[in-house]
């Protein structure tokens, strides 16, 4: 079904009504907050040690230069992700985006991807990185990570000492 107005003097023109209905429901959906499941952590509580040990075995790997256990662990962060519901979808994505890369460099770009989805999870629903575990910011690159212990282990340059603990 289309409808159309025809008043041009008022500068109305042809408009679809499935057009103007998706975009209804789109800015209805876009507004509204993202469901959460039974799975989804409650405030305060840690961030879900099912992402975060695959997490720290590629941030250690990436620290080490090496690819070795990246695509594993991110397929394993993929599937724990999952029953987290829409507010983890972010970290699922970045997650099988990287368990895909066979570079050293698009592994580290998009380890950063995903440190960046799992750092906005928790802060968006307050939670706390496990016991012994850091957010770590490099402030000349602006990149962010988690990681065990107060030693620098930036995983986008192994070398490189930036980095602090936030």
């Amino acid at each position: 079904m289309r409808f159309a107005a025809t008043a041009r003097s008022a500068g109305w023109t042809k408009v679809s009504l499935d057009t103007g209905l998706s975009v209804a429901i789109g800015l209805m959906v876009g507004c509204m907050p993202a469901p959460a499941t039974s799975n989804t952590p409650e405030a305060g509580s840690a961030m879900p040690s099912s992402i975060v040990g695959p997490y720290l075995e590629i941030q250690t790997a990436l620290y080490g230069g090496t690819l070795d256990t990246v695509k594993a662990n991110a397929g394993n962060i993929a599937t724990a992700a999952t029953p987290l519901g829409a507010p983890a979808f972010k970290i699922g994505t970045a997650a099988l985006q990287l368990s895909a890369t066979t570079e050293l460099a698009d592994a580290r770009a998009k380890f950063g991807a995903l440190s960046d989805a799992i750092i906005t999870y928790m802060d968006g629903l307050n939670l706390t990185p496990p016991e012994g575990v850091e957010v770590a910011e490099c402030d000349q690159t602006r990149s962010r990570w988690l990681q065990e212990g107060s030693s620098i282990a930036n995983p986008y340059d192994g070398s490189s000492t930036c980095g602090s603990l936030r």
